[in-house]
Formats: structure tokens, C-alpha cells, sequence
């Protein structure tokens, strides 16, 4: 059999490359700091902050690294904000040693990474899916640090089962299939449900190109950190309240119920050339 175009070239890495080459055109540099023995960070954060903007640290959901996850943003934002954007512990280059697997865990330490860089006063958090997890708990745990925090695509407030109803119509065997594809069919199931008509029609072998650059590295760790969430364990999920919070959603958001204390927002009014943030 012949070999396919992806032993030859990986458009997945081609892309990567691009992205990487965009954070740093935004004034981006990556490096890695140490945010307690037991954990090390990677992340982006720029060259020369500029001490008059104020803080932005967003956080990336589950699936490929934060520069596949935050470019757009990252160009947009970084004129008029210090832009911090680590990849969360499992993810690029950030690891640890600790048996721990909860989002609580990496809330921890991206405030450690924060307080670390030497981030003065207040900042602001917006995560998105697996990272709307975390900004919410950075946002409880550390109110004196998080001036306005965003949840975006995440579910939050999640039952036990919205993830079945996930995976029964995604058509796969479980959650870890779904987010966590390991073929071509697992990789369309999750687009089924996260991206439009077009992407889905992607021929197989760029599906398994970015199966293989994006989703294969510590599955086996990954897969611990969905068994370790701590939302959506209980059928009648109660939020700690923030005052206000800025919710945004799209109907590929599946497991948004019903909110206490918490802004709803369709795709049209937030992140259109502009960041809203509240708290």
C-alpha cells in the first residue's frame, strides 16, 4: 500500500508553525516556569508588557495546544493587553508529577504561573470549554486576584447526564472517544458536534494528521483529567456565585441548562472585534 500525503507532509505541523509565527508577531515569546515542585508551565506572554494595559489570561479548552485554540484573539487583544496564554498541565509542554487531576489543580496553577510572572494587581481570566472549567474556579478561589472573568462553551453547570446524551449523539462509545479521537470517525464525531457542515467533510487522511499531531500526546493523561473534573458530578449542580459573570454560548454549547447569577450571551455579542469582559 502506498504511503499517505501525511507521512510525507503534516499540514497539522505546517499550521502549527503559522501559529506560532502569529503569537510571536503579536509580541508573544514562549517559555516554561516551574509554578510549585511538582509542576511546570508552558506558556506565552509577551516580550515587553506594557505597564499601562492591564491582564488578560485565557485559557484553552480541551482538545490541540492554546496557539490552535486563541490566535485570532491573541492578535486582536495584544495591543491593548498583556496577554498571558499558558497550556494547561497535559498539554504542549506542561506536565507534572502530582497525582492530582482536578480542574481545581489547574486553577491552582495558572494562578501560581500568574503570581510567578510577577502580574501586579488584578487581572482578567477568559477560558473556553475544559478552560471555562478552570476560569471558573480561578475566578472562586482567588476573587482578589480575578478582576473579570468569561466562561465561553462551557458547561459548567453540567449533570451527569448531558455527558451521555453527549455521547449518544456524537454515536461513540465514550467521552473519551469523543474528546479525545483517536481515528478519522471519532475526530468527525467531535466536528459533528463543534463544527460547521464544511470542516466535516475533511478526507480521512488530514482527520488522521491531526488525530496524530493534535490529540495523541499523553492521551493517557488527559483521559485522567476528565475522570477528575469536579462540575458535573452531581445531578443537581449548585455554582458558587461570582456576582456576575459573562456566559458565552453557541448552540454547539450542548450542556448549558439553566444559570443562577450568570449573564447569557449568543455568539453576536461577545468576541466580535471586541472583548467584553464582567464580573
Amino acid at each position: 500500500m502506498a504511503p499517505s500525503l501525511s507521512s510525507y507532509l503534516s499540514l497539522a505541523s505546517l499550521y502549527t508553525f503559522y501559529l506560532r509565527r502569529c503569537f510571536s508577531a503579536a509580541g508573544l515569546s514562549e517559555k516554561t516556569a516551574p509554578t510549585d515542585p511538582t509542576t511546570t508551565v508552558q506558556f506565552w506572554s509577551p516580550t515587553k508588557p506594557n505597564p499601562r494595559n492591564p491582564s488578560l489570561l485565557l485559557l484553552h479548552g480541551f482538545g490541540p495546544v492554546a496557539t490552535w485554540q486563541w490566535r485570532r484573539q491573541v492578535q486582536h487583544l495584544a495591543t491593548r493587553y498583556n496577554v498571558y496564554v499558558p497550556n494547561l498541565v497535559f498539554f504542549g509542554d506542561s506536565h507534572t508529577t502530582s497525582s492530582r487531576r482536578s480542574e481545581v489543580f489547574q486553577a491552582e496553577a495558572v494562578a501560581a504561573l500568574m503570581d510567578k510572572l510577577g502580574v501586579a494587581g488584578k487581572y482578567s481570566v477568559v477560558g473556553t470549554s475544559y478552560g471555562g472549567f478552570v476560569a471558573y474556579h480561578v475566578a472562586r478561589m482567588f476573587p482578589d486576584r480575578v478582576e473579570k472573568v468569561v466562561v465561553a462553551s462551557s458547561g459548567i453547570n453540567m449533570r451527569p447526564a448531558d455527558n451521555d446524551e453527549l455521547v449518544r449523539k456524537a454515536k461513540v462509545e465514550s467521552i473519551g472517544d469523543l474528546m479525545l479521537p483517536q481515528t478519522a470517525s471519532h475526530l468527525r464525531a467531535l466536528l459533528g458536534v463543534a463544527a460547521s457542515a464544511s470542516v466535516r467533510r475533511a478526507p480521512d487522511f488530514l482527520l488522521n494528521d491531526l488525530v496524530n499531531k493534535l490529540y495523541a500526546e499523553k492521551r493517557n493523561e488527559k483521559l485522567e483529567l476528565l475522570q477528575g473534573l469536579t462540575l458535573g458530578q452531581d445531578d443537581t449542580p449548585t455554582l458558587s456565585p461570582l456576582q456576575q459573570v459573562l456566559v458565552q454560548w453557541n448552540s454547539f454549547a450542548l450542556m448549558f441548562y439553566q444559570f443562577h447569577n450568570i449573564v447569557l450571551l449568543d455568539d453576536s455579542s461577545v468576541l466580535n472585534n471586541q472583548l467584553v469582559l464582567c464580573r
